[in-house]
């Protein structure tokens, strides 16, 4: 076998041996981080919330997120992904089916805050965890896939949701209670399963070949190498690193368009003409739809071609125009494309990013980085759902926050192509060329 097949043979075997399973771990977190978004639609009229209130509460989540992330992220590098994923897993399983005892605004922003603390690190840290199995040249593609379970919890929670708002018995609990219990009860049972499914990295994976382990585990340390001979971070200089700085505030741009949708989607639909809960909550699911093929395609093609900074750009500014139109047309179909075209930049854009912070940090300094970064990036989830609360309350309508969330998402795509294209050093530069092609600062 020489080397481009074993290449070809080991990352594929990879791939489909943790890739599906961190797919159904993102799918059951961001589920357990958006249900709020279905459950409002019945919550928010049980408990008297205004949307000032719902607001504000949806994005107090970002607030724990944010004073966790980085310890947490340290912690999985400590102590590895079967444990600390795991525990992460149940722990947010446990406070999310402690929605369903939530009953009154006071109550909904602490659990809301506890939400944020418990699954503090897990983004993150599987991030940092794909850096352990996936060289530079597939890391990209690794991303994209995993990141398909933010709009697979979305493309499949958005029916099961309404299923259980629709159906559940009005036994013993409201619907919307039921929904919190089911859900949150279904992120502990994969976090024990978690336990037994992940590996630290490469060299515990008893289903490569020894050939394909010692291929494997070479090529990620010379990688390894090769980016500490450009510049090495502790983890104290990695958290005041201007890059990682920058990049921080970069992604909390777009992170603050992508939950001022989500969690006001199916609210969001509703008001574009005259439709039931149920409706509004099926049709939430479209835009996921077509921005899951939207990712998949961009980050295949930016793999291909060594591109970074258009396969960026173009996704964030096209998708902050649709974001910018969706409220202000009068035609429901349009504004529903309008939508979708919103969503679909948001992410295509987004799943690019998550790579760039490995490009130039390892180790312990990586999981710091991209904690830091993540942390500050999820802020953008507070300052989003809070943005369009206010609006709906002051104005009536969304037109003004979706203005404002597209304009973030096409100033995060302005952000990240003047990154890559004024970064001269050899560690950014990676992020434009896979590995094996001529290093170029410019994509």
């Amino acid at each position: 076998m020489n080397d481009d097949q074993l290449e070809r043979a080991t990352i594929s075997k990879v791939g489909w041996r943790i890739l599906p399973f961190l797919i159904l771990c993102y799918f059951v977190a961001f589920l357990d981080r958006v249900n709020v978004g279905f459950a409002a639609l019945h919550m928010n009229g049980d408990l008297g919330f205004t949307a000032y209130i719902y607001g504000f509460g949806a994005g107090i989540f970002s607030i724990g997120y944010f004073l966790f992330e980085v310890p947490s992220n340290l912690a999985l590098h400590q102590f590895g992904a079967r444990v600390w994923i795991p525990r992460i897993m149940i722990t947010w399983g446990i406070v999310s089916a402690g929605f369903a005892f939530v009953y009154n605004d006071t109550s909904f922003y602490v659990m809301r805050f506890l939400l944020g603390a418990a699954e503090a690190g897990f983004f993150p840290g599987i991030v940092f965890y794909l850096g352990r199995w996936f060289p530079a040249r597939h890391l990209s593609s690794a991303t994209a896939i995993f990141i398909l379970g933010l709009p697979i919890s979305v493309l499949i929670g958005a029916p099961l949701s309404t299923a259980v708002l629709e159906f559940a018995p009005q036994i013993w609990f409201r619907n919307w209670q039921w929904m919190f219990l089911i859900e949150g009860g279904l992120a502990v049972v994969v976090g024990i399963v978690a336990y037994g499914v992940l590996r630290r990295g490469p060299e515990e994976a008893e289903w490569l070949t020894d050939e394909e382990r010692v291929w494997l585990v070479n090529r990620l340390e010379a990688e390894r190498r090769e980016k500490e001979q450009a510049g090495s971070y502790g983890v104290l200089e990695t958290l005041w690193n201007g890059k990682v700085l920058f990049l921080s505030f970069a992604i909390f741009c777009n992170i603050t368009a992508l939950f001022g949708v989500t969690l006001w989607m199916p609210q969001i639909i509703k008001g574009f003409g005259d439709m039931t809960n149920a409706q509004a909550g099926l049709l939430t699911a479209v835009p996921y739809l077509c921005a899951g093929i939207a990712m998949v395609l961009n980050a295949r093609h930016s793999d291909r071609t060594g591109e970074r900074r258009f396969h960026i750009l173009l996704p964030a500014c096209i998708g902050g125009l649709g974001l910018a139109l969706c409220t202000v047309t009068q035609s429901p179909l349009l504004a529903m494309i309008a939508i979708c075209v919103g969503a679909a930049g948001i992410l295509a854009s987004n799943i690019l990013f998550w790579p760039l912070p490995s490009t130039f940090l390892t180790g312990a300094a990586a999981a710091a980085g991209i904690g830091l970064v993540n942390s500050i990036g999820n802020l953008g989830g507070f300052v989003g759902p809070y943005i369009n609360g206010w609006a709906r309350d002051y104005f009536g309508n969304y037109a003004a926050s979706m203005a404002v969330l597209g304009a973030m998402v096409a100033l995060y795509g302005v952000l990240i192509f003047a990154f890559l294209t004024l970064a001269g050093r050899r560690d950014v530069a990676l992020a434009s060329a896979p590995m094996g092609q001529p290093m170029r600062s410019g994509g």
